[in-house]
């Protein structure tokens, strides 16, 4: 398989097995780009990309645009927050006169669930979900498999838990989908009130027992608790949450086995994991960084060889 089955990136839950191992194939030329003295290729030097971000992003955003400037593309970033978007100017509006300007490839954050989805079917550009609302997150999922194949081979077979807030996590649901297409088991774990209801519908097993759960796993990606995205409070206070969810070498240093931890950022040290174990030889949290830059040129160049070849 030379090409992606899809024209966009809107989900995991839309590309195929093959469509992931052809992004990681990709991704490992890339990551020997990006190591090099010289790190830019010109792949995609006749290629305009906007990011458009209408929630606030620090690293997503940064690593879309690096990656697109290690491949010589020209970039536009664009914020909600200054743009006519506060004067009432409708979403299609906003991105087709943007499109006006001849932009070939959109890069998208959005609040609401599905809105890249709607976008893709409305304008003549590709586009790429770089997070909408609590639904996916398709890079992140991506760079999470691919740093975790990275380190334990084939995950065909492999456990992994996923710990933390599932309900307003996009990244849960586009690493629960990609684990799946791989092979590998997965279990949510978190205060029951922060899981999903119907989780168990998606083939996950929900262990609400921290010390279980990683005793069970040999990876565990430990998920940020989504304050911003809370209406009401879904558990007593954060001293609790950290006494039953959080992680801490002591209770690493007890399992049976070694395992591997991850963390898709930003890490709120003392919560999720404390520093000793964020920083640990267990930790794989900065490869994941670097991996994500090269992930997201290995998805911008693949949609970016559909275009080219629709308009040959």
């Amino acid at each position: 398989m030379s090409e992606l089955s899809v024209n966009h990136l809107l989900g995991i839950k839309y590309i195929t097995e093959e469509d992931i191992q052809l992004i990681f194939k990709t991704a490992d030329q890339f990551k020997e780009v990006i190591n090099r003295p010289i790190k830019k290729v010109p792949s995609l030097r006749d290629i305009t990309i906007a990011n458009l971000f209408f929630e606030n992003s620090t690293r997503t955003r940064l690593s879309f645009e690096l990656a697109e400037k290690r491949l010589s593309a020209d970039v536009v970033n664009f914020s909600a927050a200054s743009s006519s978007v506060n004067k009432g100017e409708t979403l299609v509006d906003t991105v087709n006169n943007i499109l006006s300007m001849k932009v070939d490839m959109l890069v998208m954050r959005h609040p609401q669930p599905g809105a890249g989805v709607f976008l893709s079917r409305k304008i003549n550009a590709a586009v790429i979900n770089a997070g909408d609302g609590t639904h996916e997150h398709p890079t992140q999922g991506l760079l999470d498999t691919y740093s975790a194949r990275e380190k334990h081979g084939d995950l065909a077979g492999k456990k992994v838990v996923i710990v933390g807030d599932i309900s307003h996590s996009r990244v849960a649901l586009s690493n629960i989908f990609a684990l799946q297409k791989l092979g590998a088991q997965v279990k949510v774990c978190g205060p029951l009130s922060l899981i999903p209801k119907h989780i168990e519908s998606l083939g996950v097993k929900v262990e609400p027992n921290l010390r279980k759960a990683l005793e069970w796993c040999d990876i565990a990606n430990m998920l940020r608790v989504q304050n911003e995205r809370m209406d009401m409070p879904y558990f007593p206070n954060i001293r609790e949450y950290v006494q039953q969810y959080g992680l801490d070498k002591s209770l690493l240093d007890s399992l049976s086995k070694e395992i591997t931890i991850m963390h898709p950022g930003p890490i709120n040290r003392g919560v999720e994991m404390s520093s000793d174990v964020a920083d640990s030889d267990h930790s794989i949290i900065l490869n994941q960084v670097e991996n994500g830059v090269a992930i997201r040129m290995a998805v911008l160049y693949l949609l970016a060889s559909k275009i080219k070849s629709y308009e040959n």
